[in-house]
């Protein structure tokens, strides 16, 4: 059976103590846990003591996690067990280092696929990999700030009339894209800026590709028109997204924690809750201004096409 591992760290502003009291009460999971978020009637069962817990799903499957041991403040172990979608194990563990002015956090798991999904391997690491660094995050502001700024609205099925725009077109990896997206937006903002009267709707974000193995994205940066500047530039995309039904997820909360609503979105596209249009590449609208806007009120709203 191919074995893979996976390790994701983080810097946690927070007293020892609480991180480790956190990662060793099951109870405290489901405040940040990367995978209940995408499904809030998922059935969740926690033992008295909250050193194991069961969970029921339709997205998340089925599995069990129980805490096989405890060094105080340094390292917790654990067993886990996944029922569906299909069976295997793994052996997860935290990691604490209290650093001078923080506490380092290495999240691992070792596990092994059945071999008749070795093909999936590199894929596997990537996704689980970007679980574990939503999961740290959201870890994160529990332990510093006692909740997730992040929340989900399912919105559901509607229509989405077409949307006229002027957009950049950028590949970069991963890392780089806020970066990238934030020079992007400024650049259209200065070229509309004798032309405020085309501007028809908030900005959005098209994602043509997300590659998760390779950690390359490209997407365009656009700002709705009413209609075409009559002197165009070569520097710009004159483009539509065309009529579409879509589904929506609304995220309130730091553009950080944005993973939330797309890991969701694309786990229902693969659990078959969505039959999703290919010809249109998803996109997200940035529904109010995030230079006026505190962090933990902007609000983003993804969008998957659908048939």
């Amino acid at each position: 059976m191919p074995k893979f591992s996976v390790l994701r760290t983080i810097n946690v502003n927070a007293p020892i103590d609480n991180i480790f009291k956190i990662l060793t009460n099951f109870n405290h999971w489901q405040a940040w846990s990367p995978w209940l978020i995408m499904e809030p009637d998922a059935k969740v069962q926690i033992s008295g003591d909250g050193k194991s817990y069961q969970w029921f799903g339709s997205r998340v499957g089925e599995g069990k996690m129980e805490i096989l041991s405890e060094q105080k403040n340094n390292q917790i172990i654990y067993s886990l067990n996944f029922f569906k979608p299909w069976k295997s194990k793994a052996e997860v563990s935290f990691l604490l280092s209290d650093k001078q002015d923080s506490v380092e956090i290495t999240w691992t798991m070792h596990s092994k696929l059945p071999f008749f999904l070795f093909w999936m391997k590199k894929m596997m690491i990537a996704f689980i990999g970007k679980d574990y660094e939503r999961g740290l995050l959201m870890l994160k502001a529990i332990a510093e700030q006692g909740e997730v700024p992040s929340k989900l609205e399912f919105k559901g099925v509607s229509e989405s009339p077409s949307i006229t725009y002027i957009g950049i077109k950028t590949e970069c990896s991963q890392s780089e894209i806020a970066e990238a997206m934030g020079r992007d937006f400024n650049d259209l903002a200065n070229y509309l800026e004798g032309h405020k009267d085309l501007i028809n709707g908030q900005a959005l974000s098209i994602y043509h590709k997300w590659d998760m193995v390779k950690k390359v994205v490209e997407y365009t940066a656009a700002i709705p028109v009413r209609l075409f500047p009559q002197q165009r530039s070569s520097k710009y995309i004159y483009a539509q997204i065309p009529a579409t039904k879509k589904y929506t997820i609304k995220h309130t909360g730091p553009y950080v924690y944005l993973g939330n609503a797309w890991s969701t979105l694309y786990n229902m596209q693969q659990n078959k809750e969505l039959k999703c249009n290919k010809h249109i590449p998803p996109f997200e609208q940035y529904m109010n201004e995030p230079n006026i806007t505190p962090h933990n009120e902007l609000v983003t709203e993804v969008n998957f096409p659908i048939k």
